[in-house]
């Protein structure tokens, strides 16, 4: 759906606050991480708030159905749990439907934007192995006959998509202070070390949980197993990185962050991780990492950065403010202008070999 086209499909407008109050505020600001892991999680939620479990639960319900909230339950980690990779095509115009309609069909590609530059499709696909993952990008350059630019991550700097909404700052993170950041080595190999339980666990909760008032108690029965068994593995699978946090999952276009750019920079490998951690602390940076050049396919850019904002205006700044006091490098600015595929991650090849 092109930025354009947002407002007539569900996405940004101006009443998007329309009817909420200070609880919806505090629901939708404050509980996108952090949900509680127990019984009866909106108990919880609803004595944080000064409201019953049931309206907790309803109100949750409320925002989802208006699209406030993608969904509601965990957010997966695909470098650890399976295998991951940002990958680019070049896609004719006049081929560029049916190529996207290519590239969705899988369901391991769980992201795919058009961006204004020469590669203009960008996807990620995540499979539970290295092979599934490699063997879709085959697939896919053979069926549409195009070279496929694949950009496994391997190093994060600081990636999160959680930040506040409910306000009126011209660029995520705006209000908030600097950001702790770990530059961690991601291996392109499954390395999370699941358990029979985790991996049918992970395959019951990759599209959200069950909005009850006893979620955890529903996934139990759907995994076949006790519910303290799966409130540990939770709370095990959350300590290990595997799920990167569980709450509600905030639909950044429709709370009017529609302007998001990804910023490619071609910066001395020497000084990668230095550049990387520093850029990576700035509050109005949400994505930052490493991932591979490929001069083959004349791809020099080994530093990605995500700006995300309301107006495009206020993102190019804070980008000409990396460029002038942080990046002084040779960069890129490639601006999502249609949403081609959304959806979370997909694991069906997590277990017994399935695809």
């Amino acid at each position: 759906m092109s930025q354009g086209a947002a407002a007539d499909a569900g996405g940004p407008d101006e009443d998007w606050r329309a009817g909420l109050d200070e609880v919806d505020a505090a629901l939708i600001d404050g509980f996108q991480s952090g949900f509680p892991v127990e019984e009866r999680p909106f108990r919880a939620v609803g004595e944080a708030l000064g409201v019953s479990e049931s309206e907790a639960l309803a109100r949750v319900e409320r925002l989802r159905d208006r699209g406030v909230f993608r969904r509601f339950g965990a957010v997966l980690n695909p470098p650890v749990i399976g295998s991951s990779t940002l990958a680019a095509v070049s896609a004719p115009e006049d081929r560029f439907e049916d190529v996207a309609g290519v590239v969705n069909g899988y369901r391991q590609v769980n992201h795919n934007y058009r961006r204004d530059h020469e590669w203009n499709m960008w996807f990620v696909v995540t499979a539970g192995t290295r092979e599934k993952r490699d063997g879709i990008l085959a697939e896919i350059g053979e069926r549409t006959g195009l070279s496929v630019l694949a950009l496994p991550m391997l190093t994060d700097y600081y990636i999160d998509l959680e930040f506040p909404v409910v306000n009126e700052d011209r660029f995520a993170r705006e209000s908030l202070d600097e950001t702790e950041v770990n530059a961690t080595r991601i291996s392109e190999e499954a390395t999370a070390g699941l358990s029979e339980l985790d991996r049918r666990l992970l395959l019951a909760i990759q599209d959200g949980f069950p909005l009850s008032a006893t979620p955890y108690r529903e996934i139990a029965a759907e995994v076949d197993a006790p519910v303290e068994a799966v409130l540990g593995a939770i709370e095990r699978l959350l300590a290990d990185g595997a799920v990167k946090r569980i709450g509600c999952v905030v639909n950044h276009v429709v709370t009017g962050f529609d302007a998001n750019c990804m910023v490619v920079w071609d910066v001395p490998d020497e000084e990668l991780d230095a550049r990387g951690e520093a850029v990576g602390r700035l509050p109005y940076v949400t994505l930052c990492y490493h991932r591979p050049r490929r001069p083959e396919l004349d791809w020099e850019y080994n530093l990605f950065t995500m700006v995300h904002g309301r107006e495009a205006a206020a993102v190019d700044g804070k980008i000409d403010e990396l460029a002038a006091d942080h990046l002084p490098f040779d960069h890129e600015r490639l601006y999502s202008t249609e949403t081609l595929k959304q959806t979370g991650a997909r694991y069906d090849d997590l277990v017994g070999g399935r695809d």
